[in-house]
């Protein structure tokens, strides 16, 4: 084989060769399996959203008022937290901060989901309900009134 045929193969064949080796995968850097070695994105991206629910004084001492000492908290029909009514925030908690009702959702592909939620005593009567939207790489700070 002379040269020039040669050169002309390896100029067709090299292109193909690193094509296939662009690396695939999660672009995001929003999402929870963000790949920094990744060139293009498969389309794999994951996500997680979190809310973290509080209320203030003025709540906690109407509830002990009446002679509620604890509240339950539930998204989609699931406890995910209780505490004592005497507890309160002055101001809105971190999410994760300690004593904090905070709901951590993975969303899986999608960006936005919205779940259903509610708060009741330990009378069973329910204070609050409603829809809490949780968002990708974000925490939503929901105050009960």
């Amino acid at each position: 084989m002379n040269l020039k045929k040669s050169f002309f193969i390896l100029a067709l064949v090299i292109p193909f060769l690193f094509s296939g080796c662009a690396r695939k995968g999660c672009t995001d850097t929003n999402s929870t399996n963000y790949d920094a070695s990744a060139k293009t994105d498969d389309g794999t991206c994951e996500y997680e959203g979190s809310v973290v629910m509080w209320y203030a004084k003025d709540v906690s001492e109407g509830l002990t008022s009446i002679g509620s000492t604890s509240l339950t908290f539930y998204v989609d029909g699931e406890i995910v937290g209780s505490t004592a009514t005497s507890v309160y925030w002055t101001s809105a908690p971190d999410c994760g901060q300690n004593g904090s009702i905070t709901i951590t959702k993975n969303l899986g592909i999608a960006t936005n989901k919205s779940y259903s939620y509610s708060v009741v005593d330990e009378y069973g009567d329910e204070w609050w309900s409603g829809t809490l939207n949780f968002t990708g790489n974000t925490c939503f700070a929901l105050q009960l009134d």
